[in-house]
C-alpha cells in the first residue's frame, strides 16, 4: 500500500485540536515537544506596571518576596504553632495558588484541552520562581476519574530555607509546593487528587520528587485530607520541635481516633471562608461556652454541632438535637423542660425533657428564632441558673449541659424586631460562628461531589464513573439556594439516575424544579418556552395606602405573601422564587402570619 494511503497516526491532544473537542483521556507523552502554553508564552503574561507598585500576572496581582523573608515566616510559624498546625498551613496556601493559576490558564487558554492545561502546571509553577519542575509523566481518564502524575523538582526554595534553618530533615518540607499541584490539577480535573512528596532535597535527595493521584488511591494512610481540610484534624500538636524523627509509638491510633471518616465529619473543604469556621470551632471545643452557629438553611450547621461536641469534653456525653421550629408553642415548655407525674390529665408516669436527657453533654437547640416568646424566658432562667424544674413540678433538677444554638436568620434583626429576647440573644451569642453558604465556596464543591458520590455509590450499591465535565461545570455555576443539603441530593439523585458503568450528566443531576445552569429554559403551564424567572403574570407592585406604622407595614407584608402565595397555586417553593427568598426564610415568614400552602 502506497504511502500516502497509510492511516496517519496522530496523538489524542492532536486529535482534540483537530475536531476541537475536549477528550476524555491524555497523557503527557502524547504531547509535542514545546506544546502550547510554553513558557515563553506564560512569561507573556507576565507584567510589571513600572512606578505604580503593581506586577500582573495575566489580571492576577502578584507580589515579589525575598525567599529568605518566607523561610524566616515559616520558622516562626513552625515555632509557635508547631510542624503539624505549619504544615497544613504552608499546603493550604498552596492549594490556593493553584487553584488561582489553573482558573488564569483556563482563561487566558480557553482553547486548549486539558492534556495541554495539565501540562502547563508545572510552566507556571516554574515561572513563580518557587522550584524548577520537570514532568516525568502524567496520564487521566475522564470517564473512569483516575489520574496518575510524577514530577521532578530541583533547586526547592521551600526545602533550601528548612535547611537554613534546621538543618537536614527526616521526612519532606516543601508543603506549600505539594499544594500547589494539589490545588491545580484538582480545579482543572474537577476531582479532588492529592500530590505527595516521596524525596525531598532537605532530607539528602539530589532532588524532590512527587507524585498525585487521586485522594482516594491514598487509602487511609493520607494525612493530607485532614491539612487540606478535607477532614478535621483529629489530634492537637503537641510539640513544637521541627520535624521530629519517628518513634517506635508514632503513628498508633488512640482510641478516639479509630472513628471512621464518615463519622469524624461529613463536610469537607479547603476553602478560606470553610477553615474560618471550622478554625472557630476547633478554638471553642474544649471550652464549656455557649456557641451560636448562625448560616442559611442546609449549610450543614448541625454537622459542625456534632463536630463540635466530639471534640470537646463532653464527648462521652449524649448530643441531642432539637429542632425548635417542629414543637408546637403548647408543648415547648414540657419538651424542653419535662413533665412531673400528674400535671396533664391522664400522666401517669414522669417523663424527662431535652435538658434531663442531654445531662453533662451536649444540648443542640436549631432554629432557636421560631422558639415561642414565652419559652424564651424559660431558656434564658435555664442556661443561667443551669437548673430545670419539669412541668407540674416543685424540685429542680441540674442542668449541667453545654447548650449550641443554630439560627438561619439574623437574631439581631429579630430583636429589633421585638420576636427575639435581647437577653437570651446576649445569652447565646457568646461565641458566634459563621457557617459560609456554599456559593461562597465554591473551591469545596470537587470535594464535597466526590465525598458524596463515594458514599452513594455504596449506600444506593451502584457503579456509576463519576460526573461528565458538562456536569461538574453546571454545579460550579449553580447558585445552591439549599446548600449544602442540595448538592447532596443532586449528587444522590445523580448516582441513582446514571446507568451502570456510566457517567452522570446533567440531565441526571436537574431533574427536579432546579434551574440548571446549562439548560435555564422551561415550559410553563401553558405550554410556552420560558427562561426561569420569567412568569405569565408577574406579581403587581401593589402599594396598600400609605405606610405610616408598624401595623401598616406588617398588613402590606402580609400582602404581599398571600398575593405570592396566590400566583404559585399554593406552592411555597414557587413563591418563595417569585420573591428571592429562600424557602426556609419564606416559610418562616408564612408563620409568622399564619399562613399556608402546599409542600
Amino acid at each position: 500500500m502506497p504511502d500516502d494511503l497509510l492511516p496517519r497516526l496522530i496523538s489524542l491532544a492532536a486529535a482534540s485540536k483537530k475536531t476541537g473537542k475536549m477528550l476524555s483521556r491524555g497523557a503527557f507523552d502524547e504531547l509535542d515537544s514545546g506544546a502550547s502554553p510554553t513558557l515563553s508564552e506564560l512569561t507573556e503574561t507576565l507584567h510589571f506596571s513600572l512606578g505604580d507598585g503593581r506586577i500582573w500576572l495575566n489580571d492576577q496581582r502578584m507580589v515579589l518576596m525575598q525567599a529568605q523573608v518566607l523561610g524566616r515566616l515559616r520558622q516562626e510559624v513552625i515555632d509557635a504553632f508547631g510542624v503539624e498546625a505549619a504544615k497544613g498551613l504552608f499546603m493550604r496556601v498552596g492549594y490556593m495558588q493553584g487553584v488561582r493559576d489553573a482558573e488564569l490558564i483556563q482563561k487566558r487558554f480557553p482553547n486548549e484541552d486539558l492534556t495541554h492545561a495539565l501540562a502547563a502546571g508545572p510552566r507556571v509553577h516554574t515561572l513563580e520562581g518557587f522550584v524548577k519542575v520537570t514532568t516525568r509523566h502524567f496520564r487521566f481518564d475522564g470517564k473512569r476519574g483516575t489520574y496518575f502524575g510524577e514530577f521532578l523538582w530541583e533547586d526547592s526554595s521551600e526545602a533550601a530555607e528548612h535547611i537554613a534553618h534546621y538543618g537536614l530533615a527526616s521526612e519532606p518540607v516543601c508543603w506549600m509546593q505539594t499544594g500547589y499541584p494539589t490545588g491545580y490539577t484538582s480545579t482543572l480535573f474537577k476531582r479532588p487528587v492529592i500530590f505527595r512528596e516521596i524525596e525531598c532535597v532537605a532530607m539528602g535527595a539530589p532532588h524532590c520528587l512527587v507524585i498525585g493521584q487521586n485522594a482516594e488511591e491514598w487509602g487511609d494512610d493520607a494525612p493530607e485530607r485532614a491539612y487540606l481540610g478535607l477532614e478535621w484534624k483529629r489530634t492537637r500538636p503537641t510539640s513544637n520541635r521541627p520535624i521530629p524523627p519517628p518513634t517506635e509509638t508514632e503513628g498508633e491510633d488512640t482510641p478516639e481516633d479509630e472513628a471512621p471518616l464518615e463519622a469524624v465529619g461529613q463536610i469537607v473543604g479547603v476553602s478560606a471562608s470553610f477553615l474560618r469556621a471550622r478554625a472557630m470551632v476547633e478554638k471553642v471545643a474544649d471550652t464549656e461556652a455557649t456557641v451560636l452557629l448562625i448560616g442559611e438553611s442546609g449549610v450543614g450547621k448541625e454537622v459542625f454541632s456534632q463536630q463540635l461536641h466530639r471534640l470537646s469534653a463532653r464527648a462521652g456525653a449524649p448530643f441531642v438535637a432539637i429542632n425548635c421550629a417542629a414543637i408546637p408553642d403548647n408543648l415547648v415548655e414540657s419538651e424542653l423542660f419535662g413533665v412531673e407525674k400528674g400535671a396533664f390529665t391522664g400522666a401517669v408516669a414522669s417523663r424527662a425533657g431535652y435538658f434531663e436527657r442531654a445531662a453533662s453533654g451536649t444540648l443542640f437547640l436549631d432554629e432557636i428564632a421560631s422558639l415561642a416568646y414565652a419559652a424564651q424566658g424559660k431558656l434564658l432562667r435555664a442556661i443561667q441558673e443551669r437548673q430545670i424544674e419539669r412541668v407540674g413540678g416543685t424540685r429542680t433538677i441540674p442542668a449541667d449541659v453545654r447548650v449550641i444554638a443554630a439560627s438561619n436568620v439574623d437574631l439581631a434583626d429579630e430583636v429589633r424586631a421585638g420576636r427575639f429576647r435581647q437577653d437570651l440573644y446576649f445569652r447565646l451569642c457568646v461565641f458566634p460562628i459563621v457557617i459560609p453558604p456554599l456559593r461562597e465556596r465554591r473551591d469545596d464543591i470537587p470535594f464535597l461531589v466526590s465525598h458524596f458520590l463515594a458514599q452513594f455509590k455504596q449506600r444506593h450499591r451502584r457503579t456509576c464513573r463519576g460526573l461528565t465535565h458538562r456536569a461538574m461545570d453546571a454545579l460550579l455555576a449553580y447558585a445552591f439556594p439549599g446548600n449544602i443539603r442540595e448538592l447532596q441530593n443532586l449528587i444522590e439523585r445523580g448516582v441513582i439516575f446514571a446507568d451502570a458503568g456510566g457517567q452522570i450528566d446533567v440531565q441526571h443531576l436537574f431533574s427536579g424544579h432546579e434551574i440548571s445552569p446549562v439548560f435555564p429554559q422551561h415550559l410553563s403551564t401553558e405550554g410556552r418556552v420560558r427562561a426561569y424567572g420569567q412568569t405569565d403574570q408577574p406579581l403587581p407592585a401593589q402599594a396598600p395606602g400609605r405606610i405610616t406604622s408598624a401595623e401598616d407595614l406588617a398588613e402590606a407584608e402580609e400582602a404581599l405573601y398571600r398575593d405570592a402565595m396566590s400566583q404559585a397555586g399554593g406552592n411555597i417553593s414557587s413563591a418563595a422564587r417569585r420573591l428571592g427568598l429562600s424557602r426556609a426564610k419564606f416559610e418562616y415568614r408564612l408563620k409568622k402570619f399564619a399562613l399556608s400552602g402546599k409542600r
